[in-house]
């Protein structure tokens, strides 16, 4: 028996980090300490064993943990990020800023987190990607306009909605298949089972249609990875926690049991107006689409007496295979377009809520219009999902003046009303429990032909400038190519290439009723790749099958830091 006084300063080192799962306190001791000779000649051998095996195993995991309770078991986590993706502006006065996902990289680099990650840079998604999802005509018109040319698509422009609120700017196409690229990545990820979390900053863009932009989104990387999770999950649960509703999410899965969309927001006079509690949903789909609608200066413990019991009524009922989290920040306090009161650590509490169920979660961006607090909130909400307390006082990094003069990671709320009342809260509450209780079980899906896997390529580690993705034998877009970024890790690339295709064709007759909340009459169809061009068949008529995905190759690594780029 082993005497806790034989144990040496290093030896309770190492036991520590054990019990921790702290990948980082082993590289330190294995840097100075052999491990199976040290512990075989100090502590004996079977103890020796134990724990060098230990050791192999953490080293070779991701992520990290949070030390017990539900959140205890490990994470993997993956974090898409492409350093070209804060360069994109959607021009003066716009409050879009892209420079978001570089300020909250920059967050990340500087609080240490990016080494407890498997860092990633996802390929561009290509057209036919797009097109799973998107009208083919308008995925055509994305690629071709630019500043110079709109001009002579003036009718295009405004068949797409394209214009004021989503302009057209010098590398939309460009910046569209990146933040769709890691979305679709990440639900790659997870359905490989290479993470157990999957982070994607730069998607989340939840209002772009099947035909056209809203917004500020052009493309729903959303509904593109949970029809790519749909694969091998047979139910996705998504949940938008951003001010605006997540109406092009939920009006692309509005009639199936498949998906359920829960949708936390601002509801009234309000983009994009939709969002009533009475839509729930239609055909097979009804009771699976939840909406919470709230009003001016929800602070945290209002917004949890909702967001808690749904949620775990949600996972009771539903029982999803993966989830998404839209992590919209603009219902942050203070927020350039929001109205809301919840502060950076109230609204990660929905992700460590979330984290909590050990589904697979794939974590995306959204709104957010106060920049430095988007940082904040983002770089905060990575730390829960690593289970990593980060401090407050803010390193000092290449944007730190955004964060004067406290400079710190949290501020405090506003004391701005709430608006939304105790019994407003418990009616809205009462109610959709009351949905969900009509939920008997779980729907199931039957299971007998697979749907082809998401192909990986991987790159050779010994050409780390090569981009694979430019490489004449892939079937990549010309248009997707890019200079060589400069790198501190090794790179891997994920090259998609779904063999089959899945679309939503949705019908919307949008009538008024109430505050412009959408009562809809949606079309699902699904495209079968069985003939040149593909026979259309409604999915929930045909009851299509499903099943689950095997297990193939790998994504890509990537942490190209940030750089300087001039934004408000």
């Amino acid at each position: 028996m082993l005497r806790v006084s034989t144990l040496t300063s290093a030896h309770h080192h190492l036991l520590t980090a054990i019990h921790c799962g702290d990948s980082s306190l082993f590289q330190c001791f294995l840097e100075q300490n052999p491990p199976v000779a040290y512990l075989r000649k100090d502590i004996g051998f079977g103890l020796s064993e134990i724990l060098s095996s230990l050791v192999t195993r953490a080293m070779d995991t991701g992520g990290n943990s949070l030390p017990s309770g539900a959140d205890g078991l490990k994470r993997k986590v993956c974090y898409f990020y492409d350093p070209e993706v804060g360069n994109y502006y959607y021009g003066q006065g716009h409050p879009m800023k892209p420079h978001r996902m570089r300020m909250t990289h920059a967050l990340l680099a500087h609080y240490g987190l990016l080494q407890h990650m498997h860092v990633l840079k996802p390929n561009p998604a290509r057209d036919k990607d797009l097109c799973r999802f998107h009208a083919d005509d308008y995925v055509s018109f994305l690629r071709r306009v630019t500043p110079e040319t709109q001009q002579d698509q003036l009718r295009q422009l405004k068949r797409f909605n394209v214009g004021e609120d989503c302009p057209v700017f010098d590398g939309l196409y460009s910046f569209c298949q990146t933040y769709a690229g890691g979305s679709i990545g990440g639900a790659v990820k997870l359905n490989h089972g290479h993470c157990d979390i999957a982070v994607n900053w730069a998607g989340g863009l939840h209002h772009a249609k099947k035909c056209e932009a809203s917004g500020f989104c052009y493309v729903n990387d959303i509904v593109l990875a949970i029809l790519e999770l749909l694969k091998t999950h047979e139910r996705v649960l998504y949940v938008d926690i951003d001010i605006h509703h997540g109406d092009g999410v939920e009006e692309a899965f509005y009639i199936t049991d498949r998906v359920m969309t829960v949708s936390f927001h601002k509801f009234g006079d309000y983009f994009p107006g939709t969002g009533d509690i009475r839509d729930i949903g239609f055909g097979k789909g009804t009771y699976y689409a939840l909406n919470v609608p709230l009003d001016d200066g929800i602070d945290d413990e209002s917004y949890q007496s909702l967001f808690k019991p749904i949620i775990s009524k949600v996972m009771e009922v539903f029982r999803p295979g993966a989830v998404v989290l839209q992590c919209g920040a603009d219902s942050l306090s203070g927020d350039r377009l929001g109205c809301f009161n919840l502060s950076v650590k109230g609204h990660a509490e929905c992700v460590r809520f979330m984290r909590s169920f050990n589904v697979p979660l794939l974590l995306v961006g959204g709104g957010g219009y106060t920049i430095r607090n988007v940082a904040r909130c983002w770089c905060y909400e990575t730390g829960v999902a690593l289970g990593i307390e980060v401090d407050d006082k803010m390193p000092q990094h290449e944007y730190i003046e955004y964060f004067g003069p406290e400079y710190t990671l949290h501020v405090a709320p506003s004391n701005m009303e709430n608006k939304n009342s105790g019994e407003l809260l418990e009616q809205i509450r009462v109610k959709l429990l009351d949905n969900l209780s009509k939920l008997q079980h779980a729907p199931s899906v039957q299971f007998h032909e697979r749907p082809p896997d998401t192909q990986f390529l991987e790159a050779d580690e010994d050409e780390d400038n090569k981009d694979d993705r430019n490489h004449p034998d892939s079937d990549v877009n010309v248009d997707c190519e890019r200079k060589p970024t400069p790198r501190r890790v090794k790179m891997e690339f994920v090259e998609s290439e779904p063999n089959h295709k899945v679309s939503l064709t949705l019908n919307s007759s949008i009538k008024s009723r109430g505050h412009r909340s959408a009562c809809r009459e949606v079309e699902s169809t699904l495209i079968d790749t069985t003939s040149s061009k593909g026979s259309i068949v409604a999915a929930e008529a045909a009851g299509l099958p499903y099943v689950k995905a095997e297990q193939s190759p790998e994504n890509v690594d990537d942490d190209a830091g940030p750089s300087g780029m001039d934004q408000q």
